[in-house]
Order: C-alpha cells, then structure tokens, then sequence
C-alpha cells in the first residue's frame, strides 16, 4: 500500500474569511471543521452541500439518530475515512446511544455481533450489503422496512452513498483528525 501523505492536499481557508466564504460556512456551523473549511474554497460548493445536511439533520429527517449514526459511522469505517468516522463518533455517538462494544462493532465487527437487536441489525446489514454490492437484496429491502418504513429506508440509501462521497473526499484530501478526535482502530 502506498504512503499517505501527512499534508492535506487542499488546504482549509483560514480566518479571517471573506465575504462569501464566511457566509457559506455560516451555513455548515458554528465552528466549521476542516472538511467544511475545504469547501467553503468554493462557496457555491458549501452552500450547496449546507442545503443538503441541512434535510437530514432536520426534524424531517425519516431516520432517527441512532440509525443515522449508524449508517454513518459504519460507512465511514469500511471506507477507511479516520477523519469522518472521528467526527461523528466524538459529536453524535453519546447522543445516539451507541456504547464502546457498538462502537468497536461498527469499526471492525459485522452486523451478527452480540451488541445488536435485531432493528439495529437490520440496518447495519443493509449498509454492508450497499458498500459490499451497490445494491440491496429485496431481502435485506425487506429486514429494513420492516424495521423502518420506506422512507427511513430511502433515506438510508442515500445517507450510505453521501458518506461514502465524503469518505472518498476526507481520504483523498488527507485531512489530518481534527483535535480532540481519534481514528478509527483507537481504543
């Protein structure tokens, strides 16, 4: 496997922001993360993204909390996306429930540990299969909305693709953890 690189391969804007950047990252927080920071590089980009987190970070979100940890901490761990995975878990997983045995779980075990009822299962399946096969089984459809409903299960899918985009970015950029964090394998 080749060396990563320790620089980030974009470097995130800096205060003081201008303008436009300072607006759009206004849109992703209070205190913008690094990621954020690379996109607000093109504020048309953040502004874009803000719009989108915004929806499943909602109240009208079909997925609970918990379930969308899930699907994202576990994309974020089979991709390999440290950065992420250490976002979430450090600002969502106390929030969302999940305890260390999930957390290790989620890192490095499968959806049949002991650690999970059969809702949390269901859902956990479902992302294997997705990061596994690009798709779902009507079986695996099927465990899932009968654990959720078609809506949450929609919401899934399309929760599981945007983080394996994000994944792909926070990899491919090189984005150092951001402080206070730790990467996937810690204990």
């Amino acid at each position: 496997m080749p060396l990563k690189s320790k620089r980030p391969r974009i470097e995130p804007l800096s205060p003081p922001y201008d303008e436009e950047a300072a607006a759009a990252l206004g849109l992703l927080g209070p205190s913008p993360i690094q990621l954020f920071r690379v996109w607000a590089r093109r504020p048309e980009l953040a502004r874009s993204i803000a719009g989108w987190g915004s929806y499943y970070f909602s109240r009208r979100s079909a997925l609970t909390l918990r379930r969308r940890e899930l699907v994202i901490d576990r994309t974020t761990a089979l991709c390999g996306a440290d950065y992420e995975w250490a976002v979430h878990v450090a600002g969502f997983a106390e929030k969302a429930g999940l305890d260390a045995a999930q957390l290790a779980s989620l890192a490095t075990g499968t959806p049949a540990d002991d650690c999970w009822d059969a809702a949390d299962r269901a859902v956990l399946e479902a992302v294997d299969e997705l990061h596994t096969t690009f798709d779902l089984s009507d079986e695996a459809w099927a465990r899932l909305v009968a654990v959720a409903d078609e809506d949450a299960a929609l919401e899934l899918v399309l929760v599981c693709g945007w983080y394996h985009a994000v994944s792909f970015a926070v990899r491919a950029l090189r984005l150092p953890l951001e402080p206070g964090t730790r990467p996937i394998a810690a204990k």
